[in-house]
């Protein structure tokens, strides 16, 4: 099959305030428009057209088969200019990151329902 495009990725969370504090605030990803559902949630805008779907359940179980090399186990993956930076940036929020074992620059890190992030530096033009 050809043309196809992401468009976006939805996430369970428990404790929609403190899930738009982490995407709004910690990552900074602007919060869009919200759509007419029939239940609780949030967008943001991650890039290139892709939104982050948050969906609000009463309890959210997050497998994670490998507790040791985060990477192995279900996320969401995106580049960005500064890994750096963003690294940091978690690090002062107070998230734990883990470095990519394959030592590629790349970080994961876990929202506060253990939903699993992984942020690549994005190659130099």
């Amino acid at each position: 099959m050809t043309g196809l495009r992401s468009r976006h990725g939805a996430l369970n969370v428990t404790d929609l305030a403190r899930s738009r504090r982490f995407y709004g605030e910690v990552l900074g990803l602007p919060e869009v428009a919200e759509r007419p559902f029939s239940f609780p949630g949030a967008w943001y805008g991650a890039g290139d057209g892709f939104q982050i779907h948050l969906i609000v359940q009463p309890q959210v179980t997050v497998p994670r088969p490998d507790g040791d090399r985060w990477g192995r186990n279900p996320h969401l993956a995106f580049e960005t200019e500064d890994l750096a930076a963003l690294e940091a940036r978690l690090i002062r929020a107070g998230c734990a990151v883990q470095r990519s074992a394959s030592g590629r620059a790349a970080i994961f890190v876990a929202d506060p329902d253990g939903n699993l992030l992984e942020f690549s530096q994005a190659a130099a033009d």
